[in-house]
């Protein structure tokens, strides 16, 4: 196992974007903290990281994001490993519903998750890094948090809340040498967006609103996270990146076939849902 020159951290870190992100911080020399609900898919993102990289230096945290204590720790054992200089929140829920019908259950842990869950990661892993001399703050929003997604009220009300967190922590931290920012995919293909991928009425609505007319890899992304969180982007803070082949610069997607699978033919009628 090679030292490591720096510490990093990422939730979500056992799939997907979480998962292709951490391998590139591994890459760049730091020793990775994994942060997840499931401890299996930390183990097999683990084994998957060190696979590629047989040296790499990877912690395992298994705990809820939104749990102020459980991300306190994971931040402060990876510090004591190598200074924290990177973090990517990336845990999130997702959730569709026609606000008529929207279960306010569901709508606290969308929120729980994706926007409490950032902010508590940024808080305590500024006081670190401000300790440290400064680091790289990135969160995952969405295209959801720049353009409407009927039938997804709540999801995108969270991802634009990361997107005014990172802006708000930019301004904030900037005097300790902390730049925020966040990545905004589109359509990427990742356990959370099967569905979306799998129903091919809803993938061709997706690919009529993209002028690059694909779906995005996890790598994707996780070139853009690798970027914003190292020295080249020094001079980078306060930004909401997209990278969803200019979805953004269209419309969001029609995903009424899922409203009506859900909720019935009345999905888009919001008199129907009166007791």
């Amino acid at each position: 196992m090679d030292a490591a020159t720096h510490s990093a951290l990422v939730t979500g870190g056992g799939t997907g974007i979480g998962l292709a992100s951490a391998d590139k911080f591994a890459t760049q020399g730091a020793a990775v903290g994994l942060l997840g609900r499931t401890e299996r898919k930390l183990i097999a993102g683990r084994d998957a990281i060190l696979r590629n990289q047989p040296n790499a230096n990877i912690s395992l945290f298994v705990g809820d994001t939104a749990d102020e204590g459980t991300v306190a720790s994971a931040l402060s054992q990876m510090n004591r490993l190598a200074p924290l200089k990177k973090v990517l929140a990336n845990a999130g829920v997702g959730g569709l519903s026609p606000i008529a019908a929207q279960d306010a259950d569901q709508y606290d842990e969308i929120m729980r998750i994706n926007a409490k869950g950032t902010l508590l990661v940024f808080k305590h892993a500024a006081r670190i890094m401000s300790a440290n001399g400064g680091g790289a703050l990135c969160a995952i929003s969405s295209i959801a948090g720049l353009r409407t997604h009927p039938h997804m009220a709540a999801y995108c009300m969270s991802k634009a809340a990361i997107d005014m967190l990172v802006r708000n922590c930019a301004d904030e931290l900037g005097a300790s040498a902390i730049r925020v920012n966040s990545v905004c995919p589109g359509l990427v293909e990742t356990e959370i967006a099967s569905g979306l991928l799998g129903t091919e009425s809803v993938y061709e609505d997706y690919l009529k609103k993209m002028p690059i007319a694909r779906h995005g890899l996890v790598n994707d992304i996780a070139e853009a996270v690798a970027y914003l969180c190292s020295d080249a982007a020094s001079w980078v803070t306060g930004v909401s990146l997209p990278v969803d082949g200019g979805h953004h610069l269209r419309q969001g997607p029609d995903v009424s076939p899922f409203a009506k699978m859900l909720f019935g033919d009345n999905a888009e009628t919001p008199s129907s849902f009166l007791d």
